[in-house]
Formats: C-alpha cells, structure tokens, sequence
C-alpha cells in the first residue's frame, strides 16, 4: 500500500492505494489530460456511499475492462 495526500474540492486528504493502482491512475489521469487531484475529485464527486479508495479502485478497473 502506498499512501498519498491530495487535494480534493480544496480540502487536503490522503488515500491509501496498492502502487498499481497509483500507476493506473496515474495513466489514466493523462489520457484524459487531468490532474490526478481533478481526476479523483470527480471519481469522489459521484462514488455515492462508498469509501473513497475503493471507488477510485473501482473506476480504475472499470476503466481498464472497457
């Protein structure tokens, strides 16, 4: 586990991810031609009740099975 800090809607936040989900974040976040800290501030946005690491995990699998 690799922990983090971000700055999300102005508020500093740290979240803890396994390295390969960082990378993919990370390449993703590029693709789309976003910060990481824009990229998870959408994810958190619309993730509803779930936890904020798990959401990211699942948008970034979600995003690679597509």
């Amino acid at each position: 586990m690799v922990k983090r800090s971000l700055v999300i809607a102005g508020h500093r936040t740290s979240i803890s991810l396994e390295e390969t989900f960082w990378r993919e974040l990370k390449a993703l976040a590029k693709r789309r031609a976003q910060s990481i800290n824009a990229l998870v501030a959408e994810i958190d946005a619309n993730r509803g009740p779930a936890n904020l690491s798990s959401a990211i995990r699942v948008f970034v699998f979600e995003s690679v099975i597509q």
